[in-house]
């Protein structure tokens, strides 16, 4: 396979895909983990394929419609679940459907042939182009330079609130921007997971993680490194097998992320 990343450029492009999503998934989907969003995270997902769908009515790159469409959705939840107090999964499950129910719509509103939308559903790692490489590089260097410079005000949100207001840091602003960072990060992994499997690959990571380091740093470290496992895992069974890169990266997050409770659990009884 080295060969291959070597001689063409799709193999180059899923192979830089695989390592910026990781990244992604280790920074964003710790702090999802921790801060129990992870049905939030899934429902900015769906909503982004409303985006998707008017990207293809507008003749437009659909994947700036899922960006604008996720972070429309983020900021939208985030204050309407403080404003009206509208319960969670309620206000999750609306946007959810809405924004499914919209893209199926806005295609149906497209003229010509209806066109192939699998890709962006349930991913395929080998089909990122060189325009998708640098919009993830650009999103993910994004990420990278807000969560370390502000590392110290995410621990504090993540479990000591009370400090951050005595920081006098305004905990709706940094969720704020949390949610639109978790809008980024969906917009990086549609292309390698898809919209339906992009939630499995944003918490499986940093959850197999917390399963072998209780700090922080070290979580979102080993998360990465998971990730990246998971994601050429993908990349050499699509490339080698042609299978669906989406769902054996998925596949292999759930058996790894179950294997490593069984050992947990078997450790802790030997102790």
């Amino acid at each position: 396979m080295i060969d291959a990343i070597l001689n063409y450029q799709f193999m180059q492009n899923a192979f830089f895909a695989a390592i910026l999503a990781s990244t992604a998934c280790g920074l964003i989907g710790t702090i999802i983990v921790e801060k129990k969003l992870v049905m939030l995270s899934g429902g900015i997902a769906h909503t982004s394929f409303g985006g998707i769908g008017l990207g293809y009515l507008l003749n437009i790159e659909p994947i700036y419609g899922a960006f604008g469409f996720a972070v429309a959705a983020s900021l939208a939840i985030a204050s309407i679940r403080r404003k009206i107090g509208t319960g969670s999964d309620t206000l999750i499950g609306m946007f959810w459907s809405l924004g499914m129910a919209l893209g199926v719509l806005f295609i149906g509103f497209t003229p010509g042939y209806p066109p192939d939308i699998s890709s962006y559903l349930f991913g395929d790692i080998l089909t990122v182009r060189r325009m998708d490489v640098w919009l993830m590089a650009a999103l993910t260097v994004f990420m990278i330079l807000a969560i370390s410079s502000l590392f110290n005000y995410w621990k504090a949100y993540l479990f000591d609130e009370e400090f951050l207001r005595v920081l006098g840091v305004k905990s709706s602003l940094l969720e704020n921007f949390l949610f639109v960072m978790i809008a980024l990060a969906i917009v990086i992994l549609i292309r390698v997971v898809g919209i339906v499997l992009v939630i499995a690959l944003l918490t499986a990571p940093p959850a197999a993680a917390r399963l072998y380091t209780d700090d922080l740093k070290k979580i979102m470290g080993l998360a990465i490194i998971f990730g990246l496992i998971f994601s050429f895992s993908g990349l050499t069974f699509s490339y080698y097998y042609d299978l669906p890169s989406g769902a054996v990266i998925i596949i292999t997050a759930a058996l790894f992320y179950f294997g490593s409770v069984i050992i947990k659990k078997k450790n802790t009884a030997i102790q």
